[in-house]
């Protein structure tokens, strides 16, 4: 009969507690698996989030840097371009102050100049003075220094050669005998007609020639016209002919025209010296009124504004219109800007055997 192993109480036990120690361990390593697992997904979380804000700052750092590059770039340009008109500027600005020096030097010569002309003409003037003095008892009548009654009892005189048998007045009706500044001539000239006429430096010489008009020897023959870009007689109908100076209605209806006259445009001698010559016949005296060198050439140019040396060279053109013979008296008003005026007509007066006279302000 077989004998039956014995079980050892001891083997088993121990056999239990293994298999629990063992499933203890395989519990313990699930659960610290779970919670390191748990803690990895938690901690890849937030370093995922915080790669991505790292990522996202990124990309607006490149975006401000290109920004930035952008705003360099564009500052050299500005630079570059300042650079350019700093220097173009002070270039220019050397250019003006050696033309400043240039024209103060030539303001200096020509104030010198204009200094030495009114010495020249106060000393005529005294010599004029003197010879109308010791002559005036053997003057016949309308030859003489002749008077005037003026405002409050005041008499003016001239020397004013008035004689002739034909005697042609040439009066400036250009916009500059609206003042004497280029300031108010460019404001008179935007004012309506009526204001331009009562300009006062124009009413002073409608005064000036309705006083010639008074001391016209009765038995001479005169006519009267006005020049600006063109010229002509006042009375359009005595074009070409002479009018009697005998004539009181003739002469009133003449100063009438005058009076309604608006100076405008620029000023063209040869129009006027051109009229005077085409007179037939030719006048033995011209009395000319007007303010200064003229602006307008015999043939039109395209130029805004014109030289002192321009305007004298015209002059000199224009002259060469007049009749030979024929004696100028000038009557010259204010005008600034044209320091040459002064000289040229003057000049103009004594090669012609003629006068020359400034009026006052409150002449006639």
């Amino acid at each position: 009969m077989a004998r039956r192993r014995e079980i050892n109480p001891f083997g088993l036990t121990f056999l239990d507690a293994m298999t629990c120690g063992l499933g203890a361990v395989v519990l313990l390593y699930l659960i610290i698996n779970a919670a390191v697992t748990q803690h990895k997904e938690t901690v890849s979380e937030d370093l995922r989030a915080e790669t991505n804000r790292l990522e996202k700052e990124v990309l607006e750092g490149q975006i401000y840097l290109v920004e930035l590059r952008n705003s360099l770039r564009r500052i050299k340009e500005r630079r570059t371009v300042t650079q350019g008109l700093s220097r173009r500027l002070l270039e220019d600005l050397t250019r003006i102050e050696e033309e400043l020096a240039t024209h103060a030097d030539s303001t200096l010569a020509r104030r010198d100049h204009v200094n030495k002309l009114k010495t020249d003409l106060k000393t005529l003037e005294e010599e004029a003075k003197r010879l109308a003095a010791s002559v005036e008892s053997e003057e016949p009548p309308g030859k003489r220094v002749r008077a005037f009654l003026g405002d409050g009892e005041r008499q003016y005189l001239t020397g004013l050669k008035l004689g002739g048998k034909r005697i042609l007045i040439l009066v400036d009706a250009s916009a500059s005998m609206l003042d004497q500044t280029v300031v108010n001539i460019l404001r008179r000239r935007n004012m309506t007609p009526e204001k331009r006429r009562a300009a006062p430096k124009w009413q002073r010489a409608v005064k000036t020639v309705d006083w010639l008009s008074t001391q016209l020897p009765r038995d001479a023959r005169f006519q009267i016209m006005t020049f600006s870009d063109k010229a002509g007689p006042l009375l359009s109908a005595s074009a070409g002919h002479w009018l009697d100076a005998a004539d009181p209605k003739v002469l009133a209806e003449t100063i009438d025209q005058l009076k309604q006259t608006i100076p405008e445009g620029g000023t063209s001698l040869h129009q006027a010296f051109f009229a005077a010559r085409s007179m037939s016949p030719r006048p033995d005296n011209i009395i000319l009124l007007t303010d200064g060198l003229p602006t307008r050439a015999l043939k039109p140019t395209k130029k805004t504004t014109v030289s002192s040396k321009e305007r004298l060279k015209i002059f000199n053109q224009a002259i060469r219109e007049l009749p030979s013979g024929v004696p100028v008296n000038v009557i010259l008003y204010p005008m600034e800007g044209d320091p040459m005026a002064a000289s040229a007509f003057w000049k103009l007066a004594i090669g012609t055997r003629g006068s020359f006279m400034c009026p006052s302000g409150d002449w006639p």
